[in-house]
């Protein structure tokens, strides 16, 4: 995956958050799985069917990476992480999890160490499942409908604006270079 990590600390596991199936691919809900999309055409790695996720491995300098997209649904999440993370020998510190955030506006990227759910339901999955909040997110804006009603069609099943749609490739590979840092910056 590129440069970067010193000393090998094990590997780290990236989960993409989404909903599974063509029917949500290229949704705001699914930038997540989006991001992990990127990761692995950088390193030139395919994804692979094992059990409820699809994983891809890569390496980024000294540090192995697992990119897993979930192919359970989004509410549904923490039980499948959570079996992931035990069939790699790996605990919640070593986990990444990337998501939509309709707080931020569209293509603002955030890293949070650790926090609460924020009112995003596959976050509160991986928290309740988890039992802790201390796992590493990349947060990617998908800005906020006009409304508190449109808010779950604006996520699951509204595409972007042909403009959102034109700005979405830097996004993603902003939010690919927000992962590696944190996989190159992390100290176990």
């Amino acid at each position: 995956m590129g440069r970067g990590a010193g000393p090998s600390l094990g590997p780290q596991v990236v989960v993409g958050l989404g909903n599974p199936g063509s029917a949500y691919r290229g949704t705001r809900h699914n930038v997540g799985q989006a991001v992990l999309d990127r990761l692995a055409q950088r390193a030139g790695v395919r994804f692979h069917g094992r059990g409820e996720v699809t994983l891809a491995e890569g390496a980024w300098g000294d540090a192995r990476v697992y990119l897993a997209k979930s192919l359970t649904f989004m509410n549904l999440v923490g039980p499948c992480v959570a079996r992931l993370l035990r069939d790699l020998d790996r605990d919640p510190a070593a986990l990444i999890v990337v998501h939509d955030d309709l707080d931020l506006p569209f293509g603002r990227v955030r890293i949070r160490m650790r926090g609460r759910h924020g009112g995003h339901n596959g976050v509160r999955s991986l928290i309740e499942t988890l039992g802790t909040t201390e796992f590493r997110r990349v947060k990617v804006g998908v800005g906020r409908p006009a409304t508190r009603e449109e808010v779950v069609d604006w996520l699951v099943t509204e595409g972007f604006s042909p403009g959102e749609q034109a700005a979405l490739p830097a996004v993603l590979e902003l939010a690919a270079d927000r992962v590696l840092e944190l996989v190159a910056t992390w100290t176990g």
